[in-house]
């Protein structure tokens, strides 16, 4: 039987090719509401053209398929993405533009940066003083909830930034779209905010696509949320770099637990539900870990080649060892035909805790050949969730919001705006799923296994 991790290569390029077919849509033209006819009153040196764009492929191996159309847009050149920044002319007219703000999902480190720099910008830059928050997420777009709607100033979110969470709080769940469009036409909103991740962007497509439906003049950015940084296109995502930075402090403490005892074992499960970025980006920040376990690269528990006994061997030779793993990792060694699948109010599948059944399975390995271990399980997941953002997210988040303000200003809508390629562009939001993931046959995977000495592959032949 070949190897699973090969097996596991050959799923990643599946997948790639699957997402090739959603991901290539005839063009990346952003919409745009009408003509820009006002004059920005933003003061700078330069404004970005429209027409001013980033290329989506830029390596040789797509030679053949820019030859042949493959990758090719409307008027035969080669894929592209509209560049952000402010415009000189603008479609909504400052004085008269009302904007609203709304946070959904789970929290993430940066979201309250990303609300003050709106803000922010709106009233610095642009002169715009209607702003409001939307409480609750979507919920605060439907009127039986009750979510209260709040002002937001530069007083109220001056000091914001220090804070984890959002001051807008959030709710997962879907939400009636027809319900939530008629809630922006009686507050008369011209430009909605949208920070979110997968199911947000979902969302926020539905909803532009029934403003579009009613000829409405509201235009929608989305700013992506989500700390496992798995969006395809996007080069990171905010929080992520605070989420690594933070897993490192948990590592450093499962290591000190792991040294502090005989055969000592640090257990850390940190986030990852389909990619294991975080986990491979901590590792590779902490040289502390040993084992790494993401979803990408199946294991196995038993057998010579698996993590018990690969665990054991760690173990004789050095006295303690400090794993890593990922939420999303070793799904498949827990469920079987009976196993029912749950799902959260997002439509996420409910995963299994591996982190609790690695401890288990690991406990009753070494009692049953009769070795004493210290096995000590660390799960920071929500602690690195709620933190304020690091230096490097603070001025990431700060960036998207001046962009997210600059779009919407110019009446582009049913887009977001992201970093790619060191540039900050906007994307169409069908244009952005999540499933970007480690290659168990790339340079980053190999980093890991020279970093932590564990062993190419967990699983017998």
């Amino acid at each position: 039987m070949k190897n699973r991790s090969i097996f596991a290569v050959i799923n990643l390029k599946k997948r790639k090719v699957e997402l090739m077919k959603k991901v290539y849509p005839k063009d990346y033209i952003i919409q745009n509401l009408g003509e820009c006819k006002i004059k920005s009153p933003v003061v700078v040196n330069y404004f970005t053209s429209d027409s001013r764009r980033l290329l989506l492929k830029n390596y040789l191996d797509y030679s053949d398929s820019l030859k042949n159309k493959t990758f090719k847009d409307k008027g035969d050149i080669p894929l592209s993405v509209e560049v952000a920044g402010p415009r000189d002319k603008i479609f909504f007219d400052p004085s008269k533009t009302k904007a609203a703000i709304v946070t959904c999902g789970g929290l993430c480190p940066g979201i309250n940066d990303v609300i003050r720099a709106i803000v922010m910008e709106f009233h610095h830059r642009y002169g715009v003083r209607n702003i409001i928050g939307i409480k609750y997420g979507f919920q605060g777009l439907i009127p039986s909830y009750g979510h209260e709607i709040i002002e937001l100033t530069p007083e109220i979110v001056e000091n914001i930034h220090r804070e984890g969470g959002s001051i807008l709080s959030s709710s997962r769940g879907q939400q009636n779209v027809g319900e939530m469009v008629d809630a922006l036409v009686r507050m008369n909103v011209n430009i909605l905010f949208c920070i979110g991740g997968d199911g947000t962007m979902r969302a926020a497509e539905r909803i532009t696509e029934e403003i579009t439906k009613r000829q409405l003049s509201i235009s929608l950015i989305g700013i992506p949320k989500t700390i496992d940084n798995d969006l395809n296109f996007v080069q990171k995502t905010f929080g992520f770099d605070t989420a690594i930075a933070e897993s490192v402090k948990a590592i450093a403490c499962a290591h000190t637990e792991a040294k502090g005892a005989p055969m000592g074992i640090g257990l850390v499960k940190i986030m990852g539900r389909l990619s294991g970025q975080i986990a491979v980006g901590a590792a590779l920040a902490q040289n502390d870990v040993n084992f790494v376990l993401i979803p990408e690269v199946p294991f196995q528990l038993d057998g010579e080649n698996g993590l018990l006994r690969a665990l054991e061997k760690r173990l004789k030779e050095r006295k303690h060892c400090v794993i890593l793993v990922a939420e999303g990792a070793g799904q498949e060694l827990m469920r079987n035909d009976h196993t029912a699948k749950e799902t959260d109010a997002s439509g996420n599948i409910r995963l299994l805790d591996i982190g609790i059944f690695l401890k288990t399975k690991i406990e009753e390995y070494f009692k049953k050949i009769g070795i004493e271990i210290n096995l000590k399980y660390i799960d920071p997941s929500y602690m690195i969730r709620s933190v304020p953002a690091s230096a490097s997210d603070c001025i990431y988040c700060s960036a998207l919001g001046k962009y997210a303000v600059h779009a919407g200003m110019a009446g582009k809508t049913g887009m977001l705006v992201c970093l790619m390629k060191d540039e900050y562009v906007h994307l169409p939001i069908r244009a952005v799923t999540s499933g970007k993931q480690i290659d168990p046959a790339g340079n980053l995977w190999m980093r890991v296994l020279e970093s932590t000495g564990q062993p190419q592959t967990l699983a017998d032949n």
